[in-house]
């Protein structure tokens, strides 16, 4: 790793890779993900994408997404995602990702609470498919370093600026600033923090555990989403999700008796809720999955790598009915980010599940998330580069006194540092980034001890991995518990 880059993007899933993607060729990247590259929950996606099929889609659509998160969703941001949509898809399609095809014609299939058919899908790996081909892609980049196993410790910040970031790196244990023009946060959900989850356990929340500490804006941090249908297990593991396209295929739900008992195409909270209610008035840890019950289409062809992972565990779906149980499965709050995807905090975005958009609501629409991530990056790309010095940024920022040093964001990063204005005055084409102490040009990189004097840092805390993880973890329950003691006391005063 170098001492400086002008974006740095934290995670490696879909959004990471289209924000890489749609920066300019010239634009020096860094990209850092917690894990091994494929440990993200973008490579989980079974289910598929949601894409626009025509214009007498859009108010179907549009409402489906509403009426699944509850009315609470923000309209700009859903619109905006869906009229994306289809270039989104057409992007990927020349990419190299393959979607299910008839005579030549994209299929769509449906899933709970869709009003129609309008999701596309690739055998039922649809988020391995189209992460794989991004990643390769940002692979190819000459501009973009990809590091692996580097965990994302703190961000370097004051007066509400991003400097950059501070990792760790897992083979060394050493603590690493490294300073950037814009940083990204596209680093997933809160999965790690609970028992029974669909997601990565090294997706732990590490982002909203930062903004906490920094007051970066948080909203509907209690909003997160229970998967309806992962195949019941006693072992502590990540859980494996049975796709809610097994129902929109015709699978049904029985109780203890074998009787059918709800309708399996509710929103994904509302079926969550009957089956935890199922298995209370039952008795039960789980309740059954008939995948007997499609006849509409081939279940070996059509959800193979479930197939698959069911006859492992002991499961013949042709035959068998197979327990299932919900469980976490997305995180729908997050950083509160604007249309640009940009935070609270100047020269910070994020995207994907990390953040919140507005697109979901109280409860994600099946099949959004994907499409969300990308519409939501690629603006967050564009944004950054149209507006290299952040001059439109939403809020207020105090710009100190004292003459400042920056890099050109997206310039010749050998001609060194260039001189400032007096005062909030800033000559054109310059950075954020405050050189006071000639950290980005001195012969040897500064410490986190010798930055913590300048930023917003806590070295001491950092240097215990297993004491930070379980800091981290408190901060953002107890948040959790805040934001739903908080919407209930609104609730009541209302109601009264």
């Amino acid at each position: 790793m170098e001492r400086y880059y002008d974006v740095i993007i934290v995670g490696s899933g879909v959004a990471g890779c289209f924000t890489a993607l749609h920066l300019p060729s010239d634009t020096k990247i860094l990209m850092i993900t917690k894990g091994d590259i494929d440990e993200s929950d973008s490579f989980l996606a079974q289910g598929g994408i949601c894409v626009l099929k025509d214009d007498s889609d859009y108010d179907s659509f549009f409402e489906d997404t509403l009426r699944a998160g509850h009315y609470e969703n923000r309209k700009a941001s859903v619109d905006m995602m869906i009229r994306s949509s289809r270039s989104v898809i057409e992007e990927l399609m020349e990419d190299g990702v393959e979607f299910a095809t008839k005579d030549g014609e994209l299929i769509y299939t449906r899933e709970g609470a869709h009003s129609t058919n309008r999701i596309l899908y690739h055998e039922d790996v649809t988020g391995k498919e189209i992460t794989s081909k991004l990643v390769a892609k940002v692979q190819k980049l000459p501009n973009v370093t990809l590091r692996t196993h580097t965990q994302m410790i703190d961000i370097l910040c004051r007066d509400n600026i991003c400097d950059g970031v501070v990792v760790r790196d897992e083979e060394t244990g050493d603590l690493i600033p490294v300073f950037a023009g814009n940083v990204m946060w596209a680093c997933g959900g809160i999965g790690g923090i609970y028992e029974n989850s669909t997601n990565f356990p090294i997706l732990t929340g590490d982002a909203l555990a930062i903004s906490i500490l920094h007051h970066i804006t948080l909203e509907h941090i209690n909003y997160v989403q229970i998967h309806p249908t992962v195949l019941y297990s006693k072992k502590h593991e990540r859980r494996f999700l049975i796709s809610e396209s097994v129902r929109g295929e015709g699978a049904l739900l029985r109780d203890k008796d074998g009787n059918r008992f709800v309708n399996e195409l509710l929103p994904r909270d509302l079926l969550s809720k009957a089956i935890y209610e199922q298995m209370e008035k039952d008795g039960t840890e789980h309740v059954w999955l008939d995948l007997t019950a499609i006849t509409k289409v081939d279940v070996k062809e059509r959800f193979p790598n479930i197939v698959k992972h069911c006859l492992e565990e002991g499961y013949d779906v042709t035959k068998d009915w197979i327990p299932v149980v919900p469980a976490q499965h997305y995180f729908m709050g997050g950083v509160f980010v604007d249309q640009h995807s940009h935070t609270s905090m100047r020269h910070l975005y994020a995207a994907g599940e990390v953040s919140c958009n507005g697109v979901h609501g109280a409860n994600r629409l099946a099949s959004n998330s994907l499409l969300e991530s990308l519409v939501f990056a690629k603006t967050a790309a564009l944004y950054m580069t149209e507006h290299p010095d952040d001059e439109e940024y939403q809020g207020t920022v105090r710009i100190p006194g004292s003459s400042l040093q920056g890099f050109s964001l997206f310039g010749d990063m050998d001609a060194g540092p260039a001189e400032d204005a007096e005062g909030p005055e800033r000559s054109a084409g310059t950075a954020h980034i405050y050189d006071e102490k000639g950290y980005l040009t001195a012969a040897q990189a500064p410490t986190v001890d010798e930055l913590s004097a300048i930023y917003e840092l806590t070295p001491d805390e950092y240097r215990d991995a297993d004491l930070y993880a379980q800091k981290n973890k408190a901060r953002i329950w107890n948040e959790i518990h805040n934001e739903e003691r908080r919407q209930k006391e609104i609730k009541n005063k209302r109601y009264n």
